[in-house]
């Protein structure tokens, strides 16, 4: 299975980001949504123009029609992740993901996974602090196939204590492997634990080895009867296929699960965050130091939303190119860094962060490499960005939403992800329209309102022979934007 956690520093923290992110890049023009058990047409050309149903029992379904290839990708969305377990359970969400393939009351364990594989097709799974997904890949014709048998896991799981028993042997190793192996992990998790200091999202996604070793078929299934139900799930079928008979199809079988009853989906809220945080992790099988600082940030759904795209922007122009301004300065021009870069994800239905990452040239001192990554702070906040610069990180987004309409799994990604975390298929759809309106001052007082150093955590990971280093000047403390003289509390994917 795959888990979406962004558990490295450095460039292995940004590719692993790289599963959430993909919809912030993406959210691209598409249908808006259409009144209860109907389809609309869109109202004008889009990218992916998806046709959007409800069905009787509150199962939203989601068509991509995508004529490049006689394939289909089917992919089911559940409405929880790994931030609304129970305290106590951490890593219970992405346990459930593994178990979901061990059977129900028509189906053996395995079976699943056999037959799509004799179908031709291949499946996987993955899971989010937010949302927990399935899909499979298979011939068009193969379609109703993966559909039935996903409906029949959506409300008939079937666990054994022993299936348990040995999947969870699984998740354990895979922290070890993921985790526990990896210092670049282990460091971006005290990291990302440090910066929440109320939110779920502090938790890691796989769990805490403690805990972990506890979860039982009874939590499992406990989970599994609170989420898992067609009221709370989407289904997004992308590929070479007639909306009506997708339609068709997913009433027979979808239409028969019947729904449950959902609690609210609550989660705790940030305080504000008055104190800059350090994490140093020293380990000997680090080969070479490396530096990560995360910042609090808004998200579409929580904070200072309006300032979700001109971040998605900003991190552009910082960044993600050899051409960023971190990478020119760093890396080109001061020559102390071999890599370095940005990261941000507007995707979170809570708080979001921004990152900064790098990693030092062979002899130079971590501290040296935070003090020229807080001067660039620095200079951004005092100088801004420029107009050029607004122009091309802009193009760059807008050039990544075109190529995107080659792909089945970007379409779905993006709006299953939208749907999973509060938004709508119409706010997919604006997505163009809003990251042209991003000006040059929106964009500074974006950075004015994330780079405050009291709301961040740096996190440096060393070589167990190497000494702490000194702490590096941080950059000055701006006001909030949005509120002259006030201080606020980081702001709302990841």
């Amino acid at each position: 299975m795959f888990l979406v956690q962004a558990n490295g520093a450095s460039a292995a923290y940004r590719r692993l980001l790289g599963c959430l992110a993909v919809a912030a890049v993406a959210f691209l023009a598409v249908a808006p949504a259409a009144p209860a058990r109907a389809a609309a047409p869109p109202a004008k050309k889009g990218v992916f123009n998806p046709t959007v149903f409800t069905l009787k029992n509150g199962l939203k379904l989601v068509v991509l029609v995508n004529r490049r290839a006689p394939v289909a990708l089917h992919m089911v969305w559940y409405k929880v992740g790994s931030a609304d377990e129970r305290p106590g359970e951490s890593g219970i969400a992405h346990f459930l993901e593994h178990l979901m393939f061990k059977g129900t009351e028509t189906l053996g364990p395995g079976e699943f996974s056999k037959i799509v594989a004799a179908n031709g097709g291949r499946e996987n799974a993955f899971t989010s602090w937010d949302y927990t997904a399935y899909y499979q890949f298979v011939a068009k014709d193969r379609l109703p196939t993966v559909m039935k048998i996903e409906a029949d896991r959506m409300a008939n799981l079937v666990l054994s204590d022993e299936e348990v028993r040995r999947e969870r042997f699984v998740i354990l190793e895979e922290r070890r492997s993921r985790t526990e192996n990896r210092p670049s992990s282990i460091l971006f998790e005290q990291v990302r634990r440090a910066l929440y200091l109320n939110s779920p999202y502090g938790r890691p996604i796989i769990g805490w080895m403690h805990e972990m070793k506890t979860l039982s078929t009874k939590d499992a299934i406990s989970f599994y009867r609170r989420h898992y139900a067609p009221n709370n799930a989407i289904v997004i079928v992308a590929g070479d296929v007639d909306p009506a008979r997708v339609k068709a199809e997913a009433e027979k079988v979808y239409g028969a699960v019947k729904p449950v009853s959902l609690a609210p989906r609550f989660r705790p809220q940030e305080p504000p965050q008055r104190a800059a945080r350090r994490v140093t992790f020293t380990d000997a099988r680090v080969p070479r130091p490396s530096l990560v600082r995360m910042y609090i940030a808004p998200s579409y759904s929580r904070g200072a939303t309006k300032y979700a795209y001109a971040l998605q922007v900003l991190d552009q122009i910082l960044g993600t190119s050899a051409t960023s301004r971190l990478y020119q300065a760093l890396v080109v021009r001061d020559k102390v860094a071999t890599s370095v870069g940005s990261g941000y994800s507007a995707t979170a239905l809570d708080l979001s962060n921004f990152y900064l990452y790098a990693s030092p040239q062979k002899g130079v001192p971590v501290a040296k490499v935070e003090a020229a990554l807080n001067a660039e702070i620095a200079r951004l906040l005092r100088d801004g960005v420029t107009a050029g610069e607004v122009k091309n990180a802009k193009q760059r987004l807008m050039d990544a939403a075109i190529f995107a309409r080659d792909n089945l799994r970007t379409g779905a990604m993006s709006i299953g992800t939208a749907l999973t975390t509060g938004r709508t298929v119409a706010d997919v759809e604006a997505w163009p329209d809003r990251i042209g309106e991003v000006t040059v001052d929106q964009v500074n007082a974006a950075a004015r309102l994330v780079f405050r150093i009291e709301r961040s955590v740096t996190g440096t990971l060393l070589p167990k022979a190497a000494a702490e280093p000194e702490p590096a000047k941080a950059e000055p403390t701006k006001a909030d934007p949005a509120r002259p003289g006030a201080v606020k509390s980081g702001t709302a994917k990841q």
